[in-house]
């Protein structure tokens, strides 16, 4: 008779198909009774709504977020697909997002169909499906991206609504950068007779310099007879930045970075300059070093003491005697933040002297990721090809609406991370867009906070800002404020969360402590 465990590893075999063929929901014709039952038990499988489910992880906490949103945009579309065969597709509101790359997990996702019945289905922590009954395109105007339904890029800007140029400036402009030439518009605007839309259209092209486009629109329109007045529909002017031949993604963080960095110089502390005595700076990097490893190895759920990052630093140190495997990682982690503190500090010894804040990162980050993880190879759990560069897979931040790019994004976006970090003269943007991009980005599986406090502190000493330390009283606070930026682009909570933290450094009070 088999034991428990060989029943579950039957039902987790089971599980494992359905996975390797790539099936997110989960129906329930899809496992027997027997199976589906015993995975919900074990925490394998959830249930979304009656007879449909999502994998799960069995050491998630209760109410964690995590994995249904990881599984989000999956689960809609093979549950869409499944309901409603061909008769729906997202708005064109959301199409446009999607055609921009901005895959943040919505409260409410809007789908079209000609059979709606205009309900709402309500999905797991606060997210919904809105059905309404609306036309959806033609075939030649419906895209497949992801399993998802979309208008395609041209037809969503023409039937998208006028107050998204204001709710999501950012997306949109993306979106209008993919456009290369006016007649994939135009076509569409003269099908339909939309003089009032390519009035706003032209704006929204001008407004983002592309001038040639929106001179087209407006000529060819009143060449066939169509009085069209144009306006610009988004609520600011952007500079006009060199958006042609980069991909959404890129499009996205340079314009992310102009919108925001007008804020961040508003709200955060003047610069100091840099100071006189660099050694003197340098010094206090290092005395400050275990309680700054402390707290940010704390923030990231790694069990750390001032004896275990002492004997960290000074190599007395042996991660094999703890049995515990989380003990274990923990004093890998401590060893490794030692090794990649003191690249950082080299980094910053750089700064200090007159190089380029952002050729230096540029240049010198791989280094501290390598240090950073190397003990975790020595010990054997990390693969050496696991520091060879950039995340090869997807990767989800825990309890974040927020999607990061994927690994093929991940390779155009960094260098142009790094060219607006190396151009960018004001320190205050530096430190607070330096840090929050790089989370946004997330470019690696793992160490992603650690890196981005690392590079925040390069930035700091770039305008003679002390080395500053997020405690881990403050981590829901700091979390919230990264959320608010990635999802609602709103960089005036994190900034006011790091200026806060600034300013105490520049008073002189004292440092975080680490509790007994």
């Amino acid at each position: 008779m088999a034991t428990p465990s060989e029943k579950l590893a039957e039902s987790l075999e089971e599980l494992h198909k359905l996975q390797e063929d790539g099936t997110v929901a989960i129906r329930s014709a899809d496992l027997s009774r027997t199976h589906r039952e015993r995975l919900t038990q074990n925490g394998f499988l959830k249930e979304v709504m009656k007879g449909w489910y999502v994998p799960s992880r069995p050491d998630e906490t209760a109410g964690e977020s995590t994995a249904w949103y990881a599984s989000f945009w999956k689960f809609c579309a093979a549950y869409l697909a499944h309901v409603k065969v061909n008769d729906w597709c997202l708005s064109p509101d959301h199409s446009i997002s999607l055609h921009a790359e901005n895959w943040t997990v919505p409260a409410q996702l809007l789908v079209r169909a000609k059979k709606a019945s205009n309900n709402i289905t309500t999905l797991p922590h606060d997210t919904s499906l809105l059905d309404v009954r609306a036309s959806i395109p033609d075939e030649k105007d419906i895209e497949i991206k992801e399993g998802l339904r979309l208008f395609s890029l041209p037809a969503a800007l023409i039937a998208c609504t006028p107050g998204y140029f204001k709710q999501k400036p950012t997306d949109v402009r993306a979106a209008l950068a993919m456009v290369r030439d006016a007649p994939r518009v135009l076509e569409r605007l003269l099908e339909g007779g939309h003089s009032v839309i390519a009035g706003r259209l032209a704006g929204a092209f001008r407004n983002i310099g592309r001038d040639r486009i929106a001179d087209e629109i407006v000529k060819t329109m009143r060449t066939v007879g169509y009085d069209v007045r144009e306006n610009d529909p988004f609520s600011a002017q952007t500079q006009v930045l060199t958006l042609r031949e980069q991909s959404p993604y890129v499009n996205r963080i340079r314009l992310m970075w102009q919108d925001m960095r007008g804020k961040v110089i508003d709200h955060f502390p003047v610069p100091p300059g840099i100071p006189g005595d660099i050694g003197s700076y340098l010094e206090h990097v290092e005395g400050v070093y275990v309680i700054d490893a402390y707290h940010s190895l704390s923030i990231e759920g790694y069990r750390v003491t001032p004896e275990l990052i002492e004997r960290a630093r000074s190599g007395n140190w042996n991660p094999e005697e703890n049995k515990d495997d989380r003990e274990q990682r923990s004093a890998l982690a401590a060893r490794g933040y030692w090794q990649a503190y003191q690249a950082v500090r080299k980094s910053i010894a750089m700064i200090l002297g007159g190089r380029n804040a952002g050729a230096v990162v540029d240049d010198d980050h791989r280094d501290w990721y390598r240090e950073m993880f190397a003990p975790g190879v020595t010990a054997g759990l990390l693969q050496p090809g696991d520091l060879a560069g950039y995340r090869n897979g997807p990767v989800y931040i825990r309890r974040s609406m927020h999607v990061p790019p994927n690994r093929e994004a991940v390779r155009d976006v960094m260098p142009a991370y790094f060219d607006l970090l190396r151009e960018e003269t004001e320190a205050s943007v530096r430190v607070v867009l330096g840090h929050f991009i790089f989370v946004y980005i997330h470019p690696y599986m793992d160490g992603n906070g650690r890196m981005g406090r690392f590079l925040m502190n390069s930035m700091l000493a770039s305008g003679g800002y002390p080395w500053t330390i997020i405690p881990l009283e403050k981590r829901a606070e700091y979390m919230a404020s990264l959320e608010q930026a990635s999802v609602h682009q709103d960089i005036g909570q994190f900034t006011n969360f790091l200026g806060g933290l600034v300013e105490a450094g520049l008073a002189g009070e004292a440092l975080p402590e680490i509790p007994k």
